[in-house]
């Protein structure tokens, strides 16, 4: 695994980032430049991502539009975003990390720019296939591998769940920062404020320069073998399958959820604990539920990533679906008020993201790392199509129903099933397997 240095490689197979050169990556430390690199990255990328939900009022009431609209929008974004992800994966492994982010971010910027002219639901629908493409080059698709790749065997699980935790950390201030500066900005100019942010995450970039540990077999293997054996793993497949609801579930609250408490809970009262810190309309309590699942999250993510070296990460997934399952299921039943959403955010916020850094450090470790990116990418693609479903779906149904609760429950019952598709996932890499009838 160490000393192997860039000279190994194929011709044509630079990879992600540079061959490993050094003996003593086993004893690096936890934190690294690339790790403070891509956190950055990710921050500012999932700071603008997660604020799309606050946006979903102002623009309906602009242009007089269904809910189901912009809804759209958004869940063209997921979707692109999802089918983009082992593009951008392939793009760094065969091109260079850094490269792959930077088109990103161009990407990103340009769909925000163009989406702050759009005056009628088709230009923003297809200029979110734009925006969609570009968080998939500054994601976890691309900046995970890196940090995976960059990270020692004994840190890999915890880097990654620090990594996932700098985009809940963006998720804390996106949705406020929006929200503030709807208050003095109309939203075509914080569309443009927002592009600005995604180009000023690219300072990082420097950061981002590291060495990618991989085995002398993995190096000489082509992305089609890799690829193929895990096509034909079932664990592959669960592990996919598994990713749907987590995406369902993170898609519809992250859109829906600001609007969903706007218009159904109870009335802040006077006097109250969130009077008194200046939340007084269930508009601004929407937004700052978006940031307290991100607070939430940053300590579950970092938990997860922690706990994804010590215990199964199978049985961990497991775990997190579960409770959010129950969760959700709770929430819904109960009268939703000031105090519900809260605890419901903070309960939900601690699960949001500690299904990534187990996910991705689950197919890292069965299936290699000179090709996660583009492998983490297709398990991704799962998550958005389950993204797509959630955003379209609820604003679909609110039309059509007037509330949420029947895409709730929809949620419930994808949750549970992503409960039980992990527990038959073979945990061992693929290499050290002995063949099966399914797998050979």
């Amino acid at each position: 695994m160490y000393g192997i240095r860039k000279a190994a490689l194929p011709k044509g197979r630079a990879g992600a980032s540079e061959v490993l050169e050094g003996t003593d990556m086993a004893r690096q430390s936890l934190l690294t430049p690339v790790l403070v690199g891509g956190s950055i990255i990710i921050l500012l990328s999932f700071a603008v991502r997660a604020s799309f939900g606050v946006f979903q009022i102002p623009i309906a009431e602009e242009f007089g539009w269904l809910r189901a609209e912009f809804s759209l929008a958004i869940a063209i974004q997921n979707l692109a975003w999802g089918i983009g992800q082992p593009i951008f994966g392939a793009i760094a492994e065969r091109f260079g990390d850094r490269r792959a982010i930077v088109l990103g971010a161009l990407l990103y910027a340009t769909g925000l720019v163009l989406s702050a002219f759009a005056v009628t639901p088709e230009q923003h629908q297809l200029l979110e296939i734009m925006v969609g493409f570009g968080i998939a080059g500054t994601g976890f698709g691309v900046i995970l591998a890196v940090v995976g790749r960059a990270a020692s065997d004994e840190h890999r699980s915890l880097a990654l769940g620090i990594a996932t935790a700098a985009g809940s950390a963006g998720q804390v201030i996106g949705a406020p920062l929006a929200e503030g500066l709807l208050s003095f900005l109309p939203w075509q100019s914080v569309f443009l404020v927002f592009a600005g942010v995604i180009l000023a995450s690219l300072f990082a970039l420097p950061l981002l320069r590291s060495p990618a540990p991989a085995s002398r077999a993995e190096l000489q293997e082509s992305m089609g073998e890799v690829l193929g054996r895990a096509f034909r793993d079932p664990s592959f497949t669960l592990i996919f399958v598994g990713f749907f609801s987590c995406g369902y579930q993170l898609g519809f609250i992250t859109a829906h959820f600001p609007a969903f408490v706007t218009e159904l809970c109870g009335p802040i009262e006077p006097g109250s604990m969130l009077h008194g810190i200046g939340i007084t309309t269930t508009s601004a309590l929407g937004a700052i539920a978006i940031s307290l699942i991100g607070l939430a999250n940053i300590a579950g993510t970092i938990t997860a990533g922690w706990l994804g070296n010590r215990f199964p990460r199978k049985f961990l997934l497991a775990s997190i679906y579960t409770g959010r399952t129950v969760a959700a299921g709770i929430f819904i039943l109960l009268p939703i008020t000031p105090l519900t959403v809260i605890v419901f955010s903070l309960v939900m916020g601690s699960l949001w993201l500690a299904t990534v850094p187990l996910t991705s450090g689950l197919v890292g470790y069965i299936y290699g790392l000179r090709y996660m990116g583009t492998l983490y990418g297709i398990v991704f693609f799962s998550h958005q199509l389950g993204s797509f479903l959630g955003v379209w779906l609820g604003g679909w149904m609110y039309d059509i129903y007037g509330d949420y609760t029947a895409v709730w429950w929809v949620g419930v019952g994808v949750g549970a099933l992503s409960a039980l598709v992990h527990l038959p996932v073979r945990e061992m890499p693929l290499k050290d397997r002995a063949p099966t009838p399914m797998a050979a």
